[in-house]
């Protein structure tokens, strides 16, 4: 019987144990937090947002510059898969809006608990509060793992310690250092699924406002690079919010760009042409001519916005909109289509949902998750250069390469 140690219990780790103590081997699952499954806890805002009901090319779109890599992983283990395995446990499912799965029970603590129940049926051990210090590797295979407390000999490790971002999660970058010491390459690491700094400090005065159904632009260089439509928040230091979030990816990848210019557009109304808000703007003002600008635009936007839009376009909030003249009201509906920001930076990676770079795809076998510098030697999940876009994606990939790389860690070749 083979002996398999998994480092890690999370999304990646979790499925990874459950399959290979299925297919027969003896696991032993390390976890160096005092509970596995602690930052899916926090996925979907605590409802664990499990997959997406997507087809799987979408998968592979919605996975920025490496999703390729995938394709291998989500044919042998796709979101149907997952789903099926999931209900075959007991777990109920639904879809929401964009396709996302989520149980039934809005609890991601019944996920966590379902996985606890199947790692008993097959025997997994599991070993909390014991940190991996080191992997032993002889003749170029993995020969054993060295936690804190012991030293357990194995014949596959499969590395699932996630990014480096939540750090309270326990996802602190561990798997880099074990992956870098055998000599494997990490990429930049940096934050993916991020909020945006910008250097406009009117945020302030709006935080906490949630907009939904905007059109959010990254432009640099005059053209627009990346565009989302959906909802986001502003706060303290500049934007967050699902828009925002999946728009990060691309800001970041732009930052690392010389001499970066990148501003962020807003289209409040992005349903109406220019000359159908214009028009729309005009009836309002008709109906509200002897008010103040102030108090004219209430039924066309949240009140704490008002001051900030008015802001942008200029005007003086106490003029009589009887008094507003097309030039000026043109320039409001410039701003309400075109509110702009500058990005100043991303939140730091510890703040970031999803942790872009990781280990090289390069040194690992997309068909397998095995190494391709040591035999053995497996990795799944978010240590991977591997990051995606909101909407269940990142725990697809957690789920499909665990799965992957318990199968071939089992059975090698012949499965």
């Amino acid at each position: 019987m083979k002996q398999i140690i998994v480092i890690g219990g999370g999304a990646a780790g979790l499925m990874a144990a459950v399959i290979a103590g299925r297919e027969g081997a003896r696991v032993i699952l390390l976890e160096k937090m005092n509970m596995v499954g602690k930052k899916m806890g926090i996925t979907g805002k605590g409802r664990c947002n499990i997959t997406n009901s997507a087809d799987m090319a979408e998968f592979i779109k919605n996975t920025p510059g490496n999703g390729k890599f995938l394709y291998g992983a989500y044919e042998r283990f796709s979101n149907e898969d997952l789903l099926d395995l999931l209900h075959s446990w007991g777990l109920k499912t639904k879809v929401e809006r964009g396709g996302r799965v989520f149980p039934e029970s809005d609890s991601a603590l019944e996920v966590r608990n379902i996985f606890m129940k199947i790692l008993k049926k097959y025997n997994v051990q599991v070993h909390l509060n014991e940190p991996v210090t080191s992997i032993t590797v002889q003749e170029n295979r993995v020969v054993g793992v060295t936690t804190d407390k012991e030293q357990y000999a194995c014949d596959a490790a499969i590395i699932c310690t996630g990014g480096a971002s939540y750090p309270l999660t326990g996802s602190t970058g561990d798997g880099y250092v074990l992956a870098e010491k055998v000599g494997h390459t990490i990429t930049d690491i940096r934050p993916s699924l991020v909020p945006i700094v910008t250097n406009e400090t009117w945020v302030k005065e709006i935080m906490g406002l949630s907009l939904r159904n905007v059109e959010v632009s990254v432009i640099s260089k005059s053209k627009v690079q990346a565009k989302q439509f959906g909802e986001m928040m502003f706060t303290h230091f500049g934007l967050t919010g699902p828009t925002i979030l999946s728009l990060s990816h691309m800001v970041g990848k732009l930052l690392r760009k010389k001499n970066p210019q990148i501003t962020i557009e807003i289209n409040l109304k992005p349903a109406l042409t220019a000359e159908v808000l214009d028009k729309r703007l005009q009836k309002d003002f008709d109906l509200y001519s002897k008010k103040q600008l102030a108090n004219g635009m209430r039924d066309l936007l949240p009140v704490n916005l008002i001051p900030i839009v008015i802001k942008l376009a200029e005007l003086n909030p106490a003029k009589p909109i009887n008094q507003i003249t097309k030039e000026e009201r043109l320039r409001l509906c410039h701003v309400l289509q075109h509110m702009t920001v500058t990005v100043k930076e991303l939140r730091p990676v510890a703040e970031a949902i999803v942790t872009a770079g990781g280990i090289s795809l390069k040194e690992f076998n997309p068909k397998t998750m095995e190494s391709k510098l040591i035999g053995g030697l497996y990795g799944a999940g978010e240590v991977l250069d591997i990051d995606a876009f909101t909407g269940g994606y990142n725990l697809q990939a957690a789920f499909s390469t665990g799965y992957v790389a318990a199968m071939h860690a089992v059975h090698g070749d012949e499965e």
